[in-house]
């Protein structure tokens, strides 16, 4: 019988030693390694999200600074004073706007606010809009009463309220230039649609643009997998169909 010799056994042996202890220790290295990075990678991640949102409320809180908003109000009270009372228009036009300043530097430095607020920002909007319509324009703000009791993130809805009268139609032939906002509350989501009439021109402005593209970006973002959002133009309308999935 043929014995194996010295190399052969230290070979074999060789060979055992390494695939038993040597490639497991390796694999054990890599592993340990690529959730040590994955780790890292998150931690960087999460401190350029805070450094960002530092940032933009640094920004924000400089802003206010400068405005030195108890002098603004007293400025928007001294001019409210002065309007003829016997311009009520102008007057209310003041008051609602220094209701959403205020909203905007006081009541959205939170993540979420009271749908309820939102709702009343909105409406303020609406009514200055509507005093600068012509007659032939038609404005509709309605919302269920069971729309409150639920936070969403701050002015996440303006940009499409600002955009349905930016691209409005400027039709003066009796056809009606019409604004639809409706908000209403359903299966445990918040539904929120708007819908403009437009104008198809050779040189009609795209509608939406930067505005829409940040609000989809903070949609992405802030609820992920819990909202719906469709934007379509259709028969001379632009419009547009939110749902987000709430909280109470």
């Amino acid at each position: 019988m043929h014995r194996p010799d010295l190399f052969t056994i230290f070979n074999r042996y060789f060979k055992v030693r390494f695939y038993d202890n040597v490639i497991p220790h390796f694999l054990l290295v890599i592993t340990g390694a690529s959730f040590k990075l994955l780790i890292d990678y998150a931690r960087s991640q999460r401190r350029l999200g805070e450094m960002a949102k530092g940032k933009a409320e640094a920004e924000l809180n400089f802003l206010k600074s400068q405005i030195n908003p108890h002098f603004l109000f007293n400025s928007l009270n001294s001019v409210y004073f002065l309007i003829d009372k016997e311009n009520p228009d102008a007057r209310e036009a003041l008051h609602k706007f220094s209701d959403m300043l205020r909203y905007q530097l006081y009541e959205c430095n939170g993540d979420k606010i009271p749908i309820e607020k939102e709702i009343g920002y909105l409406q303020d909007y609406v009514d200055l809009q509507k005093l600068r319509r012509e007659i032939y324009d038609e404005v509709e703000f309605t919302y269920s009463e069971n729309v409150k009791g639920f936070s969403i993130e701050p002015l996440l809805l303006m940009p499409f309220v600002e955009n349905s009268f930016k691209h409005l139609s400027h039709f003066n032939n009796g056809r009606k230039n019409l604004v639809r906002i409706n908000a209403h509350r359903v299966n445990g989501e918040f539904h929120f649609t708007v819908a403009n009439t437009i104008e198809y021109t050779s040189t009609k402005e795209p509608v939406g643009g930067i505005g829409l593209r940040n609000v989809k970006r903070r949609l992405e973002l802030l609820y992920p997998e819990t909202h719906f959002l469709e934007i379509n133009e259709e028969d001379n309308f632009f419009k547009v169909k939110l749902k987000l999935k709430i909280e109470n």
